[in-house]
């Protein structure tokens, strides 16, 4: 059997077309009641209202009150052909069907139901199917009635939703325009890459998770974006340039540092003294990097711990050979304590001397620290003999005794008047003259007395 549709060639039809239906209902329209979970299939009732079929196999359907032929199904019983028919009409239905229920459901974007309907209406305008299509268009005009407004408030959502996503893309532009604004001479460079870098990964995040923006405003945007990195990027790989040729520097001049300080080898201890000198050349040579530097100053203390090394085993050998020194400065000094004990300041100066020849004549001692202390304790016995030598030299300086014989001679005689007035004072009863001439008298037999008068 086969069914032949309307668009294939059919014989006259005696009734006219019904007019085209509108293919949508004014805004006002009422949405149409709310359609059954399972779409209905149409009844037998239904299939006879709006379906008929003629001697030929013509298939036609009732629209309004006129009647369109749909097709042909000439090799098939009345009800063959119109069950065909009616199965057109039933998958139409479905459709329908589906929409309202996603338009009730909610959740379903309206834009794109909006959209589908309007495809389906296209559908069930002149379809070649039978049954109430009408009704089916009224249905559809009426859902994108109720969609349109639903599309609108979807709309004014989706773009607050690109005004806020650009808004949020300008922010991580402005921040990137920001860190490019610095004075990116003085600048910690791993911490400004590390900024940059999570911007960049915002950015990316943002592409993918918010909404589509505009190719210009987009690519306004990244432009921005991009300049900004540029900036910062022709900057680091400048910085990174000069660094590299501060640390070629530097590990040139640390190379020859380090070859100068291994040659000193052969010189021992006296090659401290110039190793120390390359060692203040290597402090004002800069950094090298890291790597370099650690490498160049493992050859270079190695080359001074073996200088050092060499100064220790001199200073281990020197003290082996200071140790019978050391106790002979130790006896000197155990007989120098007779120094104090010698009441005669010239025997006391002659034995000193004779320990100072005999101290001078065992030679240096190492360490030096050793030396030192040892020198010390000689050092307060000869200081203490020198304050003895001093009082002695005071007491016994000739002109010193002139001055105080001819100062006793002074005294004397002023004592001498004194005691005259002192008498006459009395005698008279002066008080006043008396007790000052006693003041004056007491005051010169004081200073006679400190000059041994």
């Amino acid at each position: 059997m086969s069914a032949t549709e309307s668009s294939k060639p059919t014989p006259p039809v005696p009734t006219p077309p019904a007019a085209p239906l509108p293919r949508k209902l004014p805004a006002a329209a009422a949405v149409a009641p709310a359609a059954p979970a399972t779409p209905p299939t149409s009844t037998p009732e239904e299939v006879a209202k709006w379906g008929r079929v003629s001697e030929d196999g013509t298939v036609e359907v009732l629209e309004g009150e006129a009647w369109r032929v749909v097709g042909q199904y000439p090799d098939g019983t009345p009800e063959e052909a119109l069950a065909y028919f009616v199965r057109k009409y039933d998958d139409i239905a479905f459709k329908v069907h589906a929409l309202e229920q996603r338009h009730q459901a909610g959740g379903a974007s309206a834009s794109d139901l909006a959209k589908q309907a309007s495809h389906v209406l296209d559908e069930a305008t002149d379809a070649a199917a039978v049954g109430d299509l009408a009704g089916l268009r009224d249905r559809l005009n009426a859902l994108t009635a109720a969609l349109s407004e639903a599309t609108a408030q979807e709309a004014q959502a989706a773009k607050e939703l690109v005004e806020k996503a650009v808004a949020e893309r300008t922010a991580l532009v402005e921040r990137a325009e920001a860190i490019a604004a610095r004075d990116l001479g003085n600048v910690q460079w791993k911490q400004i890459t590390a900024e940059l870098g999570a911007l960049f990964d915002e950015w990316q995040a943002h592409q993918q998770s918010a909404p589509r923006l505009s190719k210009g405003v987009s690519q306004q945007l990244w432009k921005r974006f991009r300049d900004a990195r540029a900036v910062v990027d022709k900057q680091r790989r400048a910085f990174y340039s000069e660094l590299d040729d501060a640390h070629k520097a530097a590990r040139d001049a640390k190379t020859r540092l380090v070859e100068r300080a291994e040659a000193l080898a052969p010189r021992g201890v006296d090659g401290i003294p110039s190793y120390r000198s390359l060692l203040d050349e290597w402090k004002a040579a800069g950094r090298a990097g890291r790597k370099a530097d650690d490498a160049l100053w493992a050859r270079f203390k190695a080359a001074g711990d073996a200088l050092y090394s060499a100064r220790s085993e001199q200073a281990a050998a020197e003290e082996a050979e200071s140790a019978p020194k050391i106790e002979a400065r130790r006896a000197l000094l155990e007989e120098a304590k007779a120094v104090a004990d010698e009441s005669n300041i010239k025997s006391a100066r002659a034995l000193l001397t004779r320990i100072q020849r005999q101290w001078d004549e065992i030679g240096r001692i190492f360490p030096r620290e050793k030396e030192r202390a040892l020198d010390d304790k000689l050092r307060v016995i000869e200081q203490a003999l020198k304050a003895r030598e001093d009082v002695d030299w005071k007491k016994n300086n000739p002109e010193t005794k002139a001055r105080a014989n001819d100062m006793s001679s002074q005294l004397l005689e002023a004592i001498e008047k004194l005691e005259s007035e002192l008498a006459a004072a009395e005698k008279s009863g002066d008080k006043k003259a008396a007790k000052a001439a006693a003041d004056a008298l007491e005051a010169r037999r004081a200073w006679l007395n400190a000059l041994g008068g």
